[in-house]
């Protein structure tokens, strides 16, 4: 069935420009919403301007469930439904960046010979936070981690996108050819240097010496990128829908986006900055600017809106004492622990933040952020506890939000209704919750999350304080405790 049809709203925007006359340069693992909202439509922009026509993407995933993506978007010929939603506009409209997707195949046979091929130039990553094989004690790529393991024992038939990575920079190296650049777009602390980590390190397991060439001769450019896209689910296709768009995967998205990145290519780039894209060498200031005030804001309204009754952002952000916590931790304990940039002071981007999580249309919810939080965490919350520990400063506030997390984990919300599963690691998160009841440290014993936090006196104190607090007084009594001060 095709995307587009006489019955399409006028108001769509579609591709402007001649998708026979785009060529493959870029081949990108990870087709979901966020991919197909950021840099597919950067690249939809770039193409619009008549500039760069032979960076066009070729989809590919390596996970089974990606082919049912891969059928869908084969289907109406890789095009994309995208809507930027706010209060008072719906902006429809049709990318066509990528034009193909490779298929899906146990041991990555496909995806590999294409990013052998001498025209891809780039492989760009979107395999969620989680999926980067990192040991969450040390904070360092995990080798000995079963899936990577499997691929140092088989090279030549790999099952992870990182040993995929290595077979085809095998072939590029044997063949004498420029390794193209591997670009990771995934929100996670230093994520080029991650991704330069979990490659050699797969490679280091069946072949040092490709390991050392890859670590001299591949780029890896760290990255920041955002843009809040929620899971597309009936109220989505409807959307689309309604614009005459035939789409059963479209995307919807907030107006804003924004992409931060090293110019470190091995094999040149699209020339992004044409269409607002941030090139520079301080990438770490804008991530630590975003992952603390928007992904640890995140987190900071999750729990406790989601344990408040709340299902929606929005909803939570309009909830006076969600809204309340919110801005106290943000403005008392998250934001002395961030830099300016030269387009934000960290108050100007907390206001932006407000703005965009207020956004009514988004639809995001809580749920979503409130899912695997012992992955997220440790990147965009305790950190910062760490920090602010050192400096003497307050972690009054985050300390409570770490104890409605853990309250949120014991599976049940005030009224006995369950919560049901948010975790890959769920079970056993539920079981400690309990333990922790009666004894708090039993939460902060976590080192795979907490690392040492528990042997800090103030910090296990304060834990302890809130998470009694909550179980005898409730999730209001206590919020409002600390929000009054």
């Amino acid at each position: 069935m095709s995307l587009i049809s006489e019955n399409t709203d006028k108001r769509v925007a579609l591709p402007a420009y001649d998708r026979k006359g785009l060529s493959h340069g870029i081949v990108h693992v990870g087709l979901g919403n966020f991919h197909r909202a950021h840099q597919a439509v950067y690249l939809d922009d770039l193409f619009a301007k008549g500039l760069d026509h032979d960076w066009a993407i070729t989809g590919a995933g390596v996970r089974a469930p990606d082919a049912r993506m891969r059928e869908a978007l084969l289907a109406q010929d890789c095009l994309s439904t995208v809507i930027e939603l706010s209060a008072d506009s719906r902006n429809p409209r049709v990318t066509g960046s990528m034009i193909d997707y490779l298929p899906i195949e146990e041991t990555n046979g496909p995806l590999i010979a294409k990013m052998a091929d001498t025209a891809t130039r780039i492989v760009s990553l979107t395999v969620t936070e989680g999926g980067y094989f990192v040991d969450p004690t040390t904070e360092t790529f995990d080798p000995t981690h079963p899936d990577i393991v499997a691929d140092g024992a088989s090279p030549d038939a790999p099952r992870t996108v990182f040993g995929a990575i290595v077979a085809a920079l095998k072939a590029r190296r044997d063949a004498g050819q420029t390794p193209f650049t591997v670009m990771s777009c995934d929100n996670l602390p230093g994520n080029g240097s991650v991704t330069r980590d979990a490659v050699t390190g797969t490679a280091r397991l069946s072949d040092p010496a490709l390991a050392d060439w890859i670590a001299a001769n591949v780029a890896f450019p760290n990255s920041m990128v955002d843009r809040i896209t929620p899971a597309t689910g009936d109220r989505e296709r409807a959307v689309a829908a309604g614009f005459g768009l035939n789409d059963p995967v479209p995307v919807t998205c907030e107006p804003f986006r924004q992409w931060v990145l090293e110019d470190s290519f091995t094999q040149g780039r699209p020339r992004l900055e044409e269409v607002g894209v941030t090139f520079t060498d301080h990438v770490h200031d804008y991530e630590r600017m975003k992952i603390r005030i928007l992904n640890g804001g995140h987190a900071i309204i999750a729990y406790a809106g989601a344990l408040l009754g709340c299902t929606l952002v929005d909803e939570a952000m309009a909830h006076p004492l969600v809204h309340g916590f919110f801005r106290k931790v943000e403005e008392t304990e998250v934001l002395p622990q961030v830099q300016p940039v030269p387009e934000f002071t960290a108050t100007e981007y907390l206001e932006l933040i407000v703005g965009r999580f207020s956004n009514p249309e988004v639809k995001d919810t809580l749920r979503r952020l409130c899912f695997d939080g012992s992955n997220r965490q440790p990147k965009f919350i305790v950190p910062v506890i760490v920090e602010a520990l050192k400096a003497d400063a307050s972690i009054d506030g985050l300390a409570l939000e770490s104890a409605l997390w853990c309250r949120y984990c014991a599976g049940q919300f005030e009224d006995g209704s369950v919560i049901e599963a948010n975790d890959p690691d769920w079970t056993r998160l539920v079981a400690l919750s309990e333990q922790a009841r009666t004894r708090p440290a039993a939460w902060l014993e976590q080192r795979s999350v907490y690392g040492d936090l528990a042997s800090n006196a103030r910090f296990a104190d304060t834990f302890a304080k809130w998470l009694t607090r909550l179980w005898d007084d409730g999730v209001e009594v206590t919020m409002d405790a600390y929000v009054k001060g």
